[in-house]
């Protein structure tokens, strides 16, 4: 008989939030945190936008990332881990026919699912201020255009910015019409109470996401009471630690040298080399010579 085929990250991805558990999902801003993510447990990757725009151009979250550059860590992403990647696409790069070439382009380059938000471009991060949101109507051609442009199941995420504008129960209506217009999974962005949070499952008939921000606008709220979302997010614990890391190291280099002082705080040489899969490469280079 032959052998049965393995599924696909998509197909693992779609069949995760149709059946749950809750997927814990921490975001990665390149190649190398993913391969962390995948090292430590994770079932899932996010790839972020405002995490692609803080490490590779050291700039705010603020709409400046393309097309070309999302798609280009998303190939580096996929070919560094097997895990489904959730892929940031913020306002889907423009009109309906830039989202049709955003799901060909982000397919192509390896993604599980896209995130589209509804804010005005250019874009800002969910939880800063002064955000703009285009009209419903808008939003579901967007949707309905990434629905129709896919060819690998790959499932639409569409996030609502709308709280602050139209409050919680405009943002919730939101969802609503995003799930009539095809979105797979939805996204209320910035819930400001634990009582907000907990109630847009109930409200919507499709899989959520509540996204957690150390330092954001939504309260944290333990992951054994939201079994009935289907993701929850972590979009940026992996770079705040990275940063943190990084600063500490270099302080202590800075005063104290290369010395027994800063081997606390650094990855020993063999770690480094296991994370990126040094001792693989050194098989690969051996069976080919």
């Amino acid at each position: 008989m032959p052998e049965t085929e393995a599924p696909t990250p998509t197909r693992l991805l779609r069949e995760r939030l149709e059946h749950g558990p809750l997927l814990v999902v921490p975001g990665a801003a390149n190649a190398l945190a993913a391969r962390v993510i995948q090292d430590t447990g994770f079932e899932a990757v996010y790839v972020t936008g405002a995490g692609v725009a803080n490490t590779f151009l050291g700039a705010p979250d603020v709409g400046l990332v393309t097309l070309t550059e999302v798609a280009m860590h998303v190939e580096a992403i996929r070919d560094a881990v097997d895990l489904p990647l959730i892929v940031d696409a913020d306002t889907g790069f423009g009109n309906p026919l830039n989202v049709r070439r955003t799901m060909r382009v982000l397919e192509r380059a390896g993604a599980s699912a896209i995130q589209l938000e509804d804010q005005t471009s250019p874009k800002r991060c969910g939880h800063f201020e002064g955000k703009e949101v285009i009209s419903v109507a808008e939003m579901e051609h967007k949707i309905t255009a990434a629905a129709e442009a896919r060819d690998r199941g790959t499932l639409i995420i569409a996030r609502t910015d709308a709280y602050p504008i139209e409050g919680f129960d405009g943002a919730v209506e939101r969802c609503q019409r995003y799930a009539g217009a095809g979105a797979d999974v939805t996204f209320l962005e910035a819930p400001r109470t634990k009582e907000e949070v907990l109630a847009v499952p109930a409200r919507v008939n499709v899989p959520q996401v509540v996204n957690f921000v150390e330092g954001g606008k939504t309260p944290y709220v333990p992951l054994e009471e939201l079994e009935s979302f289907g993701i929850a997010l972590f979009a940026n614990v992996a770079l705040q630690g990275a940063i943190l890391g990084m600063q500490n190291a270099l302080s202590t280099l800075r005063t104290a040298g290369l010395g027994e002082e800063i081997r606390p705080t650094l990855a020993p040489w063999t770690e480094r080399q296991r994370i990126v899969a040094k001792p693989e490469f050194d098989a690969l280079e051996r069976r080919y010579s």
